[in-house]
This record gives C-alpha cells, sequence and structure tokens, in this order.
C-alpha cells in the first residue's frame, strides 16, 4: 500500500525563447503547474499540470486545474488507500472532467511509485524501447529555413507544420521547396469545418504524413467522411479525450493514428489503455507534447516507450521551448531520437532551486 505523507503545488511561469503561434493565438511564456508529492520514506513523486492559462485547447486553464488539484484531488490522494496509480481514476471517478488535473496528479503518483520500486518508470508500464524518435513543431511564428535547419541537424525524423486556414498548400509546398524529403505533416488544431472537406481531400496529392485534428473535437463523423475520401492518414487529437472516445473513433473508422497527450486523456494508466486499444487494432499511435517542461516530456518519454509508439512523436529536448528547463539534466535529441531514462521514476532530478524561483504560487498539503 502506498502511502502519501503530504504535497506541494508549484504554480510556475517560464518565458519562451521565442512566440509560439497557432491559429488559436500566441504564447510568449508557458504557465503551468508541478506537482510534489512525497510518500513516509521522504520519497518525492512528480506530475505537470499542462492545461494554458486560457481555455484555447481544452476547457480547463491553469487556474482551474490549480484550484481542482488544491480543494479535491490531491486531499482525496493524501486521504486514500493505493497500492498501485492504476488504481488513481477510479478514486478521480466521481470528479467529472477535468483530465489535465487528474493526469498531473496521477503523474506524480507513477513517478512515486516507481521509485519505491526502484525501477525506471519506462519498466513500470511495460516499455520496450531505449530510445524515442524525436518530431519537431514549427510553429506560424518560427522562421521556416531556420526551423528545418534545425530539424535537419538535430536529426528529427518528421515536422509538424502549423497552419493557418485557405494557407495550408502555400505553407506546405514552401516547406517542401526547402526539403522536399522532409516527413511533413500539418495540424488543423480543429479550424475546419463541413465546407472545407473538399479542400482538405485536395491536400491529398502532396503526399502529407497524416493532417491532425482538421475538424472541432466533436466532429467524429466529419472525420470519418474525410478519411474515407483520402489516403492520408486522418490523426486526432482532441477529439480523443478518454479511453471510451479512443474506442468510437476506431469503431467509426475515423482516423488512421492517434495523438496520445497523457494529459489530455487524463494520466498515464488511461494513455496506456488507448495505445493497447490501438495496438490491438492495428493503428500506429504517437506521442503529442503541450510546449511543456521536462518533468512532463519525462512522462511521455516513458509512455513512448511502449511497442505501439511507432511514429515520431512531439518530443523535443528541453532546449526547444525554453533558456533553462526545470529538469537538474537536459533532455537532449541525438540523431532524431531521445534517450528514455532508466533510473527510479521519471529518471531525472527536478531543478528546486530554480522551480522555486519562477513559481509565483506555492501550496502545501498534507
Amino acid at each position: 500500500m502506498m502511502e502519501f505523507k503530504s504535497y506541494r503545488l508549484f504554480r510556475y511561469t517560464l518565458p519562451l525563447k521565442q512566440p509560439f503561434t497557432t491559429h488559436a493565438g500566441v504564447l510568449h511564456e508557458r504557465e503551468g503547474i508541478i506537482v510534489e508529492l512525497q510518500d513516509t520514506d521522504g520519497r518525492l513523486g512528480y506530475g505537470e499540470g499542462v492545461a494554458f492559462a486560457t481555455p484555447f485547447y481544452t476547457s480547463e486553464t491553469v487556474a482551474s486545474s490549480w484550484m481542482l488539484l488544491q480543494q479535491s484531488l490531491l486531499p482525496l490522494l493524501i486521504e486514500a488507500k493505493v497500492s498501485h496509480p492504476s488504481e488513481v481514476p477510479e478514486l478521480f471517478a466521481g470528479i467529472v472532467g477535468n483530465p489535465m488535473a487528474k493526469a498531473a496528479a496521477e503523474g506524480a503518483v507513477w513517478d512515486l511509485y516507481a521509485k519505491q520500486q526502484e525501477m525506471s518508470l519506462s519498466a513500470c508500464i511495460g516499455g520496450t524501447r531505449t530510445k524515442a524518435k524525436a518530431g519537431a513543431v514549427i510553429s506560424l511564428s518560427d522562421d521556416l529555413e531556420q526551423s528545418i535547419d534545425m530539424i535537419r541537424s538535430q536529426g528529427f525524423e518528421r515536422a509538424k507544420l502549423k497552419v493557418t486556414k485557405y494557407d495550408e498548400r502555400k505553407a506546405i509546398e514552401q516547406v517542401k521547396q526547402i526539403d522536399p524529403e522532409l516527413s511533413l505533416m500539418i495540424d488543423g488544431n480543429g479550424m475546419y469545418n463541413q465546407q472545407d472537406l473538399r479542400l482538405l481531400a485536395d491536400l491529398d496529392e502532396l503526399g502529407l504524413l497524416m493532417i491532425e485534428q482538421p475538424f472541432t473535437p466533436g466532429d467524429i463523423i466529419l472525420h470519418q467522411r474525410l478519411q474515407e475520401q483520402m489516403q492520408t492518414p486522418i490523426c486526432l487529437d482532441e477529439t480523443v479525450e478518454s479511453f471510451q472516445d479512443a474506442w468510437q473513433a476506431l469503431e467509426m473508422g475515423a482516423c488512421r493514428t492517434i495523438n496520445i497527450k497523457i494529459g489530455r486523456v487524463g494520466g498515464l494508466t488511461a494513455a496506456i489503455k488507448i495505445h493497447d486499444l490501438c495496438q490491438q487494432a492495428g493503428l500506429p499511435v504517437w506521442c503529442g507534447g503541450m510546449v511543456e517542461t521536462g518533468i512532463s516530456k519525462a512522462h511521455n518519454l516513458a509512455l513512448a516507450s511502449l511497442p505501439g509508439f511507432s511514429i515520431p512523436g512531439d518530443l523535443s529536448g528541453s532546449d526547444r521551448y525554453f533558456e533553462r528547463d526545470l529538469l537538474q539534466k537536459p533532455l537532449r535529441v541525438e540523431e532524431g531520437s531521445i534517450q528514455i531514462p532508466d533510473d527510479p521514476g521519471i529518471g531525472l532530478g527536478v531543478d528546486m532551486e530554480y522551480l522555486l524561483h519562477v513559481s509565483k504560487e506555492i501550496h502545501t498539503g498534507c
């Protein structure tokens, strides 16, 4: 039985090296939440809340996650009798929604559990890879030539291009002019509608790796219709917030791959179940990113060690977005891959001095 002694919540703000722009807005800094959970032997586990400051990606925000973690989720966890992290979703079942807040708390439990077992998080969940293939994201504010030079120099195996509606073909062709061999996908971020079916289907001739989340999260039928018209795989992102969402999408043939984000689906337990479902159905999956710190990236790497993660994910190094990350030892992309940590837990120490420095609010509970 896992016994929890106390917790701390850190609400941090980190400046970005350069703006990160999508059609939904511009990020100049990353605000987020770190959960630190301590057991009765003094071991520490860490999770990260990856909601954004405003609800442009999902309905959750940093403020809503902070309130729920402080007032409900972590007090529940401290009082609970939990023998394994996979029991945490059931513990939180009485609280509707809020998958990112739940994932932050569960992530700390997973890290702590793996440390108690003296195993890496990857080994704890049955990971089979020692390295994870990395893919880069090109935002709307990035310089294309500089970004592609970086992609080449670090050996990224694919690039995800953020696009604006009706300028997507032009942007794709610009990338292909710079590097015709680059494996390229685009991210629709849900900005298209039914009138755009033909526009999107016509992109089939461009040989994209995939089109991610073209329609809004609730439009499973539109994703199904588009997939029926295209050889290019449709990838679901925001549509899949749970195992049930993934099951329905697969049953309806609405996609040929899923971007699995631990925070978006409610935690590592749900992410593993979705991976297993897709593997049984023969669908490859990949691990998405949320412009998060190395703490969350370490959790992502453990997830990406599972056998079904055959597509390069949004798994960048510690220096991709921030001048200084929250890890003592940076994560680095080498020849297109990142080494999956094999020390206990997430396998990387937290730079507590810097975390305290960038935290504008800290809450402690026991």
